[in-house]
């Protein structure tokens, strides 16, 4: 048989990503954060790399906050780490190996055991590592509330893992964006919490559209009816809630529903508002268009309406005059005898 003569004219500019990684580590982890990873992994070997959380961030069309939740979690992983200066600066990163000693025999055995290393007992993987999600759950949320967590806190924050079936790294988005929005209260995280696994909310990125929506909607209220330096009340939220998810309205609807309210009213009325959004969903209005439609047909119902009662007003006053009866004679005599 001939022997194949192989000539090579491609050039090799890959990234060699470890199957360890896809069979052990990828499967549970964000798809944000495996971007991070890989991005990582891209830049390992390049001489000419230069790069900051900033330049991942754009990069990825993420946001700083995502890299830095990126970093954290794969720095509990085991596979990054991150040094620090004396400020808690990052200065650099490590990117770790993949193999866990005794894991890659372990992938994709849900009820495989694993020995803990302090003794003899066995311990189910998926209870291993739920126990090491929530203990890092309890360390992250003490850095974002600033103090020590209470038993009925820590409790809040497992019920949030092991009975809304919330990711650990969704848990730690909500803590974050709570805080950020001015909330410590684990009463008002609880409550974000709930509404998200009543919506459906299960990824970060739903969250993150989400709160996107709950901004909108509030802020295009708030600014319509001229309220300024407060978030809603618990009943306005309510109405905002069900103009926006229930009734499917887009911000410019509801806008102009506002604005109808305040000329209506001179006031801000959350009752009226709804009123007037309720008539138009019950209508099927669906864009601002529909509501210019049904003004019209509005009005001319009001005009008919009005020109039909105008004849049937005059000729009850003309059936109701009362006729009188006179002597003509008798009246052009007393004309002539007054000249």
């Amino acid at each position: 048989m001939k022997t194949l003569t192989l000539k090579n004219k491609y050039q090799t500019n890959a990234t060699i990503l470890p199957n360890d990684f896809i069979d052990n580590y990828m499967v549970d982890a964000n798809g944000e954060f495996v971007k991070v990873y890989l991005f990582l992994l891209r830049h390992l070997d390049d001489p000419c790399s230069s790069i900051t959380i900033s330049t991942i961030a754009d990069c990825l069309n993420n946001t700083e906050k995502d890299v830095l939740r990126a970093f954290r979690y794969w720095e509990k992983a085991d596979l990054l780490r991150v040094e620090r200066d004396a400020d808690g600066r990052i200065t650099g990163l490590e990117l770790q190996k993949t193999a866990m000693p005794g894991k890659s025999d372990l992938a994709g055995s849900k009820g495989t055991q694993v020995q803990e290393s302090s003794g003899n007992k066995a311990v189910p993987i998926d209870t291993f590592r739920a126990q090491k999600e929530i203990k890092s759950l309890l360390f992250i949320a003490e850095q974002y509330l600033g103090k020590t967590l209470t038993h009925t806190e820590m409790e809040t924050i497992t019920y949030f893992y092991d009975t809304l079936h919330m990711s650990a790294d969704l848990i730690e988005y909500l803590l974050e964006s709570c805080v950020e929005n001015g909330h410590k209260s684990m009463h008002y995280i609880q409550k974000v919490a709930f509404s998200w696994s009543e919506a459906g909310v299960e990824t970060v990125a739903q969250a993150k559209e989400q709160s996107a929506l709950y901004s909108r909607s509030c802020y295009t209220v708030l600014n319509a009816f001229g309220i300024k330096n407060r978030g809603p009340a618990s009943s306005e939220l309510v109405f905002i809630k069900k103009w926006s998810e229930e009734y499917g309205f887009s911000s410019d609807i509801i806008e102009e529903a506002c604005r109808r309210t305040i000329s209506a009213t001179h006031q801000p009325s959350f009752e009226y508002a709804d009123s007037i959004l309720t008539r138009w969903h019950d209508n099927g209005i669906r864009h601002l268009k529909d509501i210019a439609h049904l003004d019209e047909e509005r009005q001319k119902e009001l005009s008919a309406g009005r020109a039909g009662r105008k004849p049937r007003a005059a000729s009850r006053n003309l059936n109701n005059f009362e006729r009188r009866s006179y002597d003509m004679d008798s009246l052009e005599e007393q004309l002539l005898n007054s000249n």
